[in-house]
């Protein structure tokens, strides 16, 4: 009986320390969560077998503490330049210069912080039947500008899986619903010595997409952004909303200059 006692005082101090332990990590764990809205056009355009060329427009709307609605207020606008060489059927390379326009909205503690960002990347794609599944290596050399406002460089490296299925058909062209996501790490190396974490942020994505034609896209997707701080956590729960278009211009042009058919002409 004693014995049975004495096991009963054994675990109920072990939950009681677990039970603290658990407390006390999680108040110093404590996540702030924002929902928000993102939208992106991109432009694509082949320059040859090997070579093409691609712009992003974009914009982030977020909810604030003060403001719940999410298309209220306008934190970020941003704009890629990018160029993209095809090695081989597996490896594509690539490069781009952005801007990013990050709005001074002290609600949600960002300060005014334009940045300049270089980026060199890697694509490897595992050609399979039916879906695409690719890795993407990305290097970023950041150039923000701090509370001071003096610019500061930074760097940041990323690495991506994606998995892309088609559901009505094995390949995408015109008529075609997808489906997608990925899931991406941040690293920032050297970036424990200035008091933030070397793991940035964990990106998961999930959603699909659906081709009008063989050349625009439209895709809507849910994004899940974790930040882990030392101060304390940051979630972003983001619906994302992107429209593509691939060589706009040239279709663009051959649509007005195309000849009417002879049926038309007749009359």
């Amino acid at each position: 009986m004693n014995h049975f006692k004495l096991e009963i005082d054994h675990w109920g101090k072990t939950a009681a320390f677990l039970f603290l332990l658990l407390g006390s990590w999680s108040a110093r764990a404590q996540t702030t969560s924002y929902t928000q809205s993102g939208n992106e056009l991109q432009f694509a355009r082949a320059i040859n077998d090997k070579w093409a060329a691609e712009v992003m427009l974009g914009g982030t709307f977020s909810n604030t503490p003060s403001n719940p609605k999410v298309l209220s207020t306008n934190i970020q606008r941003y704009a890629f330049a990018w160029a993209h060489y095809y090695f081989s059927p597996r490896w594509k390379f690539s490069t781009s210069l952005a801007y990013y326009y990050n709005k001074d909205v002290p609600d949600i503690g960002q300060y005014f912080s334009p940045e300049y960002r270089w980026t060199l990347q890697g694509t490897y794609y595992f050609h399979k039947t039916g879906y695409t599944l690719l890795t993407r290596m990305r290097g970023e050399l950041r150039f923000i500008m701090n509370a001071d406002s003096v610019f500061e460089d930074k760097y940041r490296y990323r690495q991506m899986i994606k998995f892309l299925k088609p559901l009505n058909s094995q390949v995408l062209r015109k008529g075609v619903v997808y489906f997608v996501t990925t899931e991406e790490l941040l690293l920032k190396p050297h970036a424990k010595t200035k008091g933030i974490d070397f793991f940035d942020r964990n990106r998961f994505e999930i959603g699909g997409g659906y081709l009008v034609t063989d050349d625009i896209q439209l895709e809507l997707t849910y994004v899940n952004e974790f930040m882990p701080r030392d101060n304390g956590n940051e979630m972003y729960n983001i619906i994302s909303f992107t429209v593509s278009f691939n060589n706009l211009l040239p279709n663009l042009r051959k649509g007005i200059t195309s000849k009417p058919s002879d049926e038309d002409t007749s009359n």
